[in-house]
């Protein structure tokens, strides 16, 4: 529970007015609505689960949130970052938050940190806040937050989504459990797929950044119990919820410092021997590609190797499907050789990371081919618009 100074902190007869359902809740009260306007509160990325975090906790009366986030809004995120709309499309994401938040709740004190996290300033921008919210979604930030949090002795309120499924619970509250009890070690580079890879189900993070607004509310007035020593599972797709306990772990590393996160994740080894491993293979812009198909259709193989799913929404005409996964466990190296014979071999992806790395595996089965840089996206821009990008 926080212990604030409240002896200078007025409620106005606005304040009355806007937080009257606050006010009656003998568990709020007068107190409770004091303690949320002397809160400050720091959100770390104004995606999937910022968005909803952002407008909970401005129309609950916080009276100061910090934002960290150096990205703009891009037509992507629209499907489920709900803070943001079309006219703030390229334009930088914390404005656009600020401009929601201040629509809802002009006496939110909202603070912009326009950087990207790192080793160097997460000390410096978390220590003026009570409460951290990680609304990333990648493990080096979340390492970063976690530990900056643990040195700082903050609460941590967690969140994380994939597809139709996510999970919140507290780290570093009142002796709990932080992220490293539940996460020990990070996954090798590349096993957990992005949201941009694998999907995400537009109001998963609704429920989740809900999820983690409700939790900082009753650790800011101080009542309920916590998620703290509990993960909660949630699966959309089933509409249900499991609870996991978490206990610190008595053997653990202590966290003296901030490090190197992407080090410690792998980052730079993994993209160094993808780098390696990918070198050799020759590439192609899309319209190299558009002139060979032009003049030489019948002598070329142009293997797809996106997902189904990812198929059906737009194809190059002529291309052959076999998903990444189906040559990396050889189950669609077979399918290639046959249909390839003595043609060229062309590959393709949406950007162009999946197919350089399907042509790696089939070099190593003795198949040379060419990549297309920028994928099927590039293909959409600069060749047939037709082509939906996505």
């Amino acid at each position: 529970m926080l212990n604030p100074n409240l002896d200078n902190i007025q409620l106005t007869q606005e304040d009355y007015e806007r937080y009257s359902r606050h006010l009656i809740l003998p568990e709020v009260g007068v107190e409770g609505q004091k303690r949320l306007k002397a809160a400050k509160v720091l959100c770390v990325g104004t995606g999937g689960l910022g968005s909803p975090l952002l407008l909970y906790l401005a129309a609950a009366g916080v009276g100061t949130i910090g934002i960290v986030d150096f990205d703009v809004v891009d037509f992507s995120n629209l499907q489920r970052q709900v803070i943001h709309g079309t006219s703030w499309v390229g334009k930088p994401k914390i404005e656009s938050a600020k401009n929601r938040i201040h629509e809802i709740n002009p006496f939110c004190n909202v603070e912009l940190h326009e950087v990207a996290l790192s080793s160097e300033n997460a000390l410096e921008i978390v220590e003026p806040y009570d409460i951290v919210v990680d609304g990333t979604d990648n493990f080096p930030t979340r390492y970063l937050v976690n530990d900056a949090c643990v040195l700082l002795d903050k609460p941590n309120v967690y969140g994380s989504i994939f597809r139709f499924e996510g999970q919140a619970t507290v780290f570093n509250y009142e002796g709990g459990p932080n992220y490293r009890d539940l996460y020990p070690e990070p996954p090798p580079p590349g096993m957990v797929p992005s949201c941009a890879e694998g999907g995400v189900l537009g109001i998963l993070p609704g429920m989740i950044g809900v999820i983690q607004a409700t939790e900082t509310i009753k650790i800011i007035i101080g009542k309920g119990t916590t998620l703290s020593g509990r993960l909660m599972l949630y699966n959309s797709l089933d509409m249900t919820f499991r609870e996991l306990k978490l206990r610190p772990n008595p053997e653990r590393p202590v966290i003296e410092k901030l490090i190197d996160y992407q080090e410690f994740c792998g980052i730079p080894q993994a993209k160094a021997a993808e780098a390696a491993s990918v070198s050799t293979i020759p590439e192609m812009s899309v319209t190299e590609l558009k002139a060979a198909l032009d003049s030489d259709r019948d002598n070329i193989l142009l293997l797809d190797v996106r997902n189904p799913h990812e198929y059906e929404i737009g194809k190059i005409d002529g291309s052959l499907l076999v998903p990444l996964g189906d040559l990396e466990n050889g189950s669609g190296l077979a399918k290639v050789k046959d249909a390839l014979g003595d043609k060229k071999l062309i590959a393709h992806c949406k950007l162009g990371g999946r197919s350089a790395k399907a042509l790696a595996i089939l070099k190593e089965a003795g198949i040379d081919g060419t990549n297309v840089t920028g994928g099927i996206n590039a293909w959409s821009q600069e060749v047939d618009s037709s082509v939906p990008q996505y």
